[in-house]
């Protein structure tokens, strides 16, 4: 079967991977109702195409923190990827890398920051999660950093596991030949089973729910890297993230997996984007499925997106050419809205091309 979507590959994700492993990737906390606005906020965002403008010639590539990428698309962090396929982050690695872009490795990655660096040459990210022994923080971060890491992206939305209640009914629990490869000498990387959800068992054992705006200053004096915060949705914590020395912002909602209820990642960009008044990038990641969502994300003014499930779904599904796929898929499909739009560049993309709802509403109050 042909594939022509990114979405397609779900369900032969669904099809092959063990109920448990599925359900760990694709479920969201309690009501699910946040996962399902991530996706259709995006669909309630229109177009206003230009026409007459000659498109022959379009570049897509940009600057994320000085490293020149092909693409505006970058891979979110996802936990635990050989569960999906063998492979896991070694083959998205070489994905990411293949299509000039930059991967996030996970702190629960079940490949470490070094042998994910063996893979070859690659502008790559690591997303930290802050636990409760600072040491371990420390030797991860200076680990990632003579790995060739380029920047942290620190989760700030997880004092505590959301509660998603499939992998409580599932008691998830990491398969046993799987370790958290980064935790592996530490004594840290295996779960216990238990009665619910393994993960938010070992979340609560090890992760620091006193995390503050102070920690954030504190990986400063222990790492070069700059520092995302991911888990920004309001303007009040975007100030609050700047003052404190991010050098940029991620509007994520965890992909709707910790507090249901919060409003979709592309409905909170514009209040953050506006507060962060140009003084570091905004990104987002959360439902995006389509190159017409990136560019929508764009023209609220992100400076590049992260996907999180089409990848594991695509790595579940077909491996390293999966991912390959879905890249190239998302690429052409951007490549296609941006011309169909009248811009030749991403600088070409402003909010004067989209029509929110909020826009339909004033315009509508004026009359």
């Amino acid at each position: 079967m042909e594939i022509t979507n990114v979405n397609e590959y779900e369900a032969i994700a669904k099809e092959k991977l063990p109920k448990m492993i599925y359900d760990y990737y694709a479920s969201g906390a309690e009501d699910q109702w946040t996962l399902g606005e991530n996706r259709n906020a995006f669909s309630r965002i229109l177009f206003r195409p230009r026409i007459l403008i000659d498109v022959t010639k379009i570049d897509m590539s940009t600057t994320i923190l000085g490293y020149k990428i092909s693409m505006p698309i970058m891979i979110a962090p996802t936990a635990m990827q050989k569960m999906a396929h063998p492979e896991g982050e070694y083959a998205t690695a070489r994905a990411a890398s293949a299509a000039n872009t930059i991967m996030t490795l996970s702190s629960w990655a079940t490949s470490s920051v070094e042998e994910v660096a063996s893979t070859g040459p690659g502008i790559r990210f690591f997303q930290l999660y802050v636990y409760k022994d600072r040491n371990v923080v420390a030797q991860l971060v200076r680990r990632a950093e003579r790995a060739g890491f380029k920047a942290i992206a620190l989760t700030v939305d997880t004092p505590r596991l959301g509660r998603r209640e499939s992998d409580i009914k599932n008691r998830f629990n990491l398969p046993p030949h799987l370790t958290l490869k980064n935790f592996e000498g530490l004594n840290l990387g295996k779960m216990d089973k238990t009665d619910d959800s393994g993960l938010a068992s070992y979340v609560a054992g090890q992760i620091d729910r006193s995390l503050s705006w102070k920690d954030v200053k504190w990986l400063q004096t222990i790492t070069t890297m700059p520092i995302l915060v991911k888990g920004v949705v309001t303007a009040e914590d975007t100030r609050l993230a700047i003052q404190a020395g991010a050098a940029g912002i991620i509007v994520s909602n965890h992909g709707a997996r910790q507090l249901d209820y919060v409003p979709a990642t592309i409905s909170c960009l514009e209040e953050v984007v506006k507060a962060a008044q140009g003084r570091v990038p905004v990104f987002l990641d959360g439902g995006v499925r389509r190159g017409t969502d990136v560019f929508k994300a764009l023209a609220l003014g992100a400076s590049g997106v992260f996907i999180g499930r089409p990848v594991v779904f695509s790595l579940a599904a077909a491996g390293e050419a999966g991912v390959r796929k879905v890249l190239q898929m998302l690429r052409d499909e951007f490549e296609l809205t941006m011309a169909l739009s009248g811009c030749c560049s991403l600088n070409d993309i402003t909010r004067n091309h989209i029509l929110t709802e909020g826009d339909v509403n004033r315009a509508t109050s004026r009359l």
